[in-house]
């Protein structure tokens, strides 16, 4: 089945061009859903969720860009939405981790594997993860990411650097990077993801 296919078949609530259409985009948006989740049930559920919304609004899509890439606008604000509404973002700062690691963004090391990111990434808290995934690996601005959530855009920014700092210090305990070469660039792990 064509694009095309799939899209005017979903449009019309062909149920087969629906399951063609969310078994073809569903692991990877269960990825993106996985990363802003606490666990593999949760991220499953942002999942149907987020797949209701794309199947409601699909008729508003235009073909102006990719269509994964429209669908991983409505999951990531999807995410966004259910976290909303389950936590405070601005309360989730814990301001122990808000000591001063040096992390520059040049480089990741090579041994990073795309899980160990996200296991890593999943460690963080709350407010931490969900900037850090929004900026970092979605590329949103922090403006954006104020809105979205509704805190103050140095909110934002002192998250992601919190998130980056404490990221650093879970990837230097695994074992995963040794301190001496602990210089990771969080954006360059959106291409492992």
């Amino acid at each position: 089945m064509t694009e095309e296919q799939m899209l005017a078949g979903s449009m019309n609530n062909n149920a087969s061009a629906q399951e063609v259409f969310y078994n073809r985009f569903s692991p990877r948006m269960l990825g993106v859903c996985y990363r802003f989740a606490k666990n593999r049930e949760d991220a499953e559920d942002m999942l149907q969720e987020g797949f209701i919304k794309v199947f409601t609004q699909l008729h508003q899509y235009r073909s102006e860009g990719a269509l994964e890439g429209w669908i991983r606008r409505i999951i990531v604000h999807t995410c966004i939405n259910i976290l909303k509404k389950n936590k405070k973002f601005s309360d989730s700062v814990d301001l122990i981790h808000a000591h001063s690691i040096h992390v520059k963004e040049d480089m990741i090391p090579s041994i990073m594997q795309a899980k160990q990111v996200v296991e890593c990434i999943r460690l963080l808290p709350l407010g931490y993860r969900t900037v850090l995934n929004l900026y970092a690996i979605e590329g949103y601005s922090h403006k954006e990411i104020s809105k979205m959530l509704e805190v103050e855009e140095s909110t934002s920014r002192s998250q992601y650097t919190r998130a980056k700092a404490m990221l650093e210090e879970i990837l230097v305990k695994k074992n995963i990077i040794q301190k001496q070469r602990s210089r990771i660039s969080i954006g360059n792990a959106a291409s492992l993801l």
